[in-house]
Parts: structure tokens; sequence; C-alpha cells
């Protein structure tokens, strides 16, 4: 974690975030922790808005972990195929369910360490699951947004987002955690992009560093 004065102050952060996205969450629809839980792992190299598209018929087709367990491999692969590497999503939540059937009736575990333990479940996928469901703070979520923008406030030096969530649970207090991942998000999608930064139009731009910009 950088250690200089190019970090931003992080008080004035949380404000501006605060801010410019008052209510800021996860754009994925949910209405279960499992619908969140699979939507998240859906979205994984995917929009959220083409994963919105196909859960709004998923979600009604397979209603409980069960549904996803014991359905037909090839059909459900062609009901995630529009949302990219369909064979590994459609593996992960297959496994996933399974094991949320056989270890836990079928309901989302409320801790981070049994969540972990289901197949193909890191922290990012986790405390998305927490923070968006039941407002839990038990870490930061750090996607790829999250990491960038971090990397260009000097916030982290890291690149592995578990060393990120690290550096940013020292940084942000624990009362802004489920807040914070979400509305870094929404500024890294819509304005700190990764190829072409809006620092023009950023609520940032008077105090980020803009490392590596």
């Amino acid at each position: 974690m950088s250690a200089s004065s190019d970090v931003i102050p992080v008080d004035t952060l949380i404000s501006r975030l605060r801010s410019a996205y008052p209510g800021a969450s996860y754009e994925l629809n949910w209405s279960t922790p499992l619908e969140m839980l699979v939507a998240t792992i859906l979205a994984a190299q995917c929009t959220d808005e083409r994963v919105n598209r196909v859960t709004a018929t998923l979600f009604v087709k397979y209603p409980d972990a069960r549904a996803y367990a014991t359905a037909d491999r090839a059909e459900l692969e062609q009901d995630l195929k529009p949302t990219g590497f369909f064979r590994q999503k459609t593996n992960t939540i297959q496994n996933m369910c399974r094991a949320l059937v056989d270890e836990f009736g079928g309901e989302v575990p409320r801790t981070m360490a049994e969540m972990v333990r289901l197949p193909g479940v890191a922290r990012k996928t986790a405390n998305v699951v927490f923070a968006t469901c039941w407002n839990d703070p038990t870490g930061v979520i750090v996607d790829t947004h999250v990491a960038r923008l971090s990397k260009r406030m000097g916030l982290s030096r890291q690149r592995k987002a578990d060393r990120v969530e690290d550096d940013l649970m020292v940084l942000i207090p624990r009362s802004e955690w489920t807040f914070f991942g979400p509305a870094m998000i929404l500024l890294g999608r819509y304005v700190c992009k990764a190829r072409k930064p809006g620092c023009d139009g950023c609520v940032m731009e008077d105090i980020c560093p803009k490392l590596g910009v």
C-alpha cells in the first residue's frame, strides 16, 4: 500500500462518493440471496445489462438451488449461453447449488467461512451477496473497477483482488464498506474508465493523484 502523499484523502473520497452516488448499489436484478449469487457469477466477463436480460427468465425457470442442481446440463448451458463462458458458468452454478442443497438445505449461508467453501465462490462474490442482500460488512467488494481505481487513487499498489481488499479494509471505515464497493464500481464503470478515464467530469479530479493515467 502506498505510504506517499500520492494518496487520495479517504474522508473526502467517501464524502464525494456519497454526494455523487447516494443510493449506490449493484446493478444486477435480484430478489433472493441465491439470485444475487447466481447473477454475480454470470456477470463475470459480461455486462450487468445482459445478465439482467438472461435472469429475467432464468430465475423463473430455476426458482431454487435444487432446480439448478438437478437441471439438464445441456439445457442450462443454452440458458446461460448469452452471458459468455457458459460451459464454465454452468459447471460453477450446478456445483455450487449442489453444495447448497447437500450442506445448507438449499439456503445461502450467512458466514464468510461457509460461503467461500462453495465451489466457485471467492471473497469478491461473497462480499457482493453479503453487502447487497444483508448490508453485512464482511469486506470490501473488489472487482476490476475497484482494483483499477484503487491503484489510480493511490489506495493500493497490489494487483491481486484479495490484497487490494486488505489495503482497503485498513483505509476505509468498516461502516462504509457496503457502500464503498458499489459506489466505486459506478465511478469506474461510467467515469474513470480503463482506456479513457473521464478526469474532466470526475468529482475526484482535483484531489486524485491519477497514478498511471
